[in-house]
């Protein structure tokens, strides 16, 4: 009450009103008398309550690991009880006590908080046009993808001061809860800007990914979208490889690489904090982000109807970050650069460190980003072989795992001369990268040939995979890839002391 009487922007507001129309969310009775003189009137502040979630239900319960993506019908959120909100009631202000004591390692996913958030959120929502302001009160960090920054006003320790755009919030309010649910496009048609939209992917300290992203823009076009092709690069890239990204549609800006200080020297994470440069395309209000090794089979336009972050489900609670929907803004990537020191991710990574922020997400279908991994259970891995080799497509994008097409052979998939990587090996589903390959111009082709340094890592994993006498047998297959014939690998003496041992 005292941090609000001091705000410039609440003294400004009061300046315009004879009273201003207070809600008061998560607040007890005695608790609201001292709001009546703030209000300057004589009507007392709106109460709103509402009754906590149900002890048994925790996070897990409104972001599970698995729902019935076949039939939605068949997949429900648990109830997540809001306050009633009289009809034509308008509000000045909205403020929510959020019951956060201490911001611990486990409050971005309290049950509890996020219910308040909400609450906070839908009493706005019913009682303004096109902005309300919101107080929120507590030690916890406000959802960052419900209460943005751009429409944060002011803030002081666990004080945080928002005017709300309406419009945004009943969009988010009209999806599912949680990850509990699907969730869907509005019915109602959403105006689009398209020069305003993109597509978006990077490559950081990547040169093997050059092949795989000029196959992911080609992709893209195939299906039809004439959305922009966004592409973040850094100096590694060559001039030449620079020249065939955009022969393939792809708009390039170069970036300075951002370092993860947690990661080992030369890790495969040690630059993959560098996505949080998309962030920075603010010249478009929405990024479909997909990552390299990925190619679409159908459009995928109407993720753009969706707000950030919306994924696919990676396991347990949290989202996979190879193909999500993120909206642009210099304070958002302020905070991803500003926070990394004092944020762990669970995997080192990116994806990892993203679901610390990003607990709140939406939930696409598997379809959108299908991943090549087969495990030992034979019927599902049957079905996952049906998905991908449907004609027509049922699968909207393939994300290729393991050892990528284009740094293998066509003749099979490598990764089966690797033990740690028969989960992500399929012939047929590799074959089906190479039928998309076979489909870009030659000029585009020329950047997917086999490098020496690669043929002779793979022709190391051959003989492996022969002393191992592999029982796929894959190790017996004679290389006709011309590719393959076509260039010498590297190191022949270190070759052959390899063949000789």
């Amino acid at each position: 009450l005292r941090w609000l009487q001091s705000s410039k922007e609440i003294r400004a507001l009061k300046r315009t009103k004879e009273a201003l129309q207070v809600g008061l969310v998560n607040f007890k009775k005695p608790e609201s008398i001292k709001w009546e003189l703030f209000s300057g009137g004589d009507e007392s502040p709106h109460l709103f309550k509402f009754k906590t979630v149900k002890k048994r239900l925790d996070w897990s319960s409104f972001f599970p690991e698995d729902i019935d993506e076949n039939d939605p019908t068949n997949s429900s959120c648990p109830n997540m009880p809001m306050p009633s909100v009289p009809k034509n009631l308008t509000l000045d202000l909205v403020v929510a006590s959020i019951p956060c004591d201490s911001p611990s390692n486990d409050w971005a996913r309290n049950v509890n908080c996020l219910q308040a958030f909400l609450a906070a959120a839908k009493v706005a929502a019913n009682t303004g046009t096109d902005f309300v302001y919101v107080a929120l009160c507590g030690k916890c960090r406000p959802i960052p993808n419900l209460f943005v920054c751009q429409e944060l006003i002011e803030h002081q320790d666990g004080y945080w001061l928002y005017k709300l755009n309406l419009k945004r919030v009943r969009g988010l309010l009209a999806l599912p809860v949680g990850s509990c649910q699907l969730a869907m496009p509005p019915k109602a048609k959403v105006e689009h800007v398209e020069s305003r939209e993109a597509y978006a992917t990077i490559l950081h300290s990547a040169q093997s990914y050059v092949c795989g992203a000029i196959s992911l823009a080609h992709s893209i076009r195939s299906t039809g979208s004439t959305r922009d092709l966004v592409l973040l690069v850094d100096e590694s890239i060559r001039l030449d490889q620079r020249q065939g990204l955009e022969l393939a549609g792809w708009k390039v800006f170069t970036i300075q690489r951002i370092r993860n200080p947690k990661a080992e020297p030369s890790s495969y994470n040690e630059w993959n904090y560098s996505k949080f440069r998309l962030w920075q395309l603010t010249q478009y209000d929405k990024i479909i982000y997909i990552d390299a090794d990925i190619v679409l089979l159908r459009n995928l336009d109407f993720l753009f109807d969706l707000p950030e972050i919306t994924a696919t489900r990676n396991d347990q609670s949290l989202f996979n970050s190879g193909v999500m929907v993120i909206e642009p803004c210099n304070c958002t990537f302020e905070f991803l650069v500003d926070n990394i020191g004092s944020i762990d991710s669970y995997n080192g990574g990116d994806q990892g460190y993203l679901n610390e922020i990003f607990t709140w997400w939406h939930r696409l279908p598997g379809t959108v980003n299908f991943l090549k991994h087969f495990d030992n259970n034979t019927v599902e891995n049957r079905r996952k072989l049906q998905l991908f080799t449907a004609e027509p497509p049922v699968l909207y994008a393939m994300h290729f795992l393991g050892i990528k097409p284009w740094l293998c052979f066509r003749d099979y998939d490598c990764n089966w001369n690797q033990d740690q990587l028969h989960i992500f090996a399929s012939d047929p589903v590799h074959a089906m990268w190479w039928k998309i390959h076979d489909t870009m111009p030659a000029e585009l082709q020329k950047f997917c040939v086999l490098q020496g340094t690669q043929k002779f890592l793979l022709e190391w994993d051959i003989i492996k995979a022969k002393r191992k006498r592999y029982p796929d047998g894959h190790w017996k297959i004679k290389i006709e890839d011309p590719r393959w014939h076509g260039v010498k690998s590297q190191s022949v003496r270190k070759r052959r002391r390899l063949l000789e041992d």
